[in-house]
């Protein structure tokens, strides 16, 4: 009975911290981001269309990065779409070593979102992610 109930708790534990984190494929409002050199850690996670999002972010990298969410559509490194419009988003940026706390309003269209750091160099050296928005 111990094992079980053990096992049963242990489990449970594991399935919030991985949501937590944006890891699963359930909608998140809470995600916890990490960027290093040239990468985004979790590199996708599922947010609800149209909640609040709270992003904490952490630069582990020696370098500033950014994290710009791409509004649907953009492809990664286009700055304007076609009709001249700015294709980001939602944008923050982190000094290395620094954390953040921000909050944004998850867009309202579902849909597959660019993320990408948007300093020259970074994104074309695969500092990109994705966000699904259900």
């Amino acid at each position: 009975m111990k094992k079980t109930v053990f096992l049963s708790v242990t489990l449970l534990v594991l399935s919030q911290v991985l949501v937590a984190c944006g890891g699963g494929g359930e909608p998140v409002t809470t995600i916890d981001v990490d960027m290093i050199e040239q990468k985004f850690t979790p590199d996708e996670f599922t947010v609800p269309a149209g909640a609040e999002i709270t992003i904490n972010l952490k630069n582990s990298g020696a370098d500033y990065h950014e994290l710009t969410i791409m509004v649907l559509g953009a492809k990664v490194g286009e700055k304007f779409d076609k009709e001249g419009n700015s294709t980001d988003y939602w944008t923050v940026g982190v000094f290395s070593g620094d954390s953040k706390t921000m909050t944004f309003t998850a867009p309202s269209e579902p849909g597959k979102y660019v993320i990408q750091c948007g300093l020259p160099g970074h994104y074309q050296a695969g500092m990109v992610a994705t966000m699904y928005v259900k």
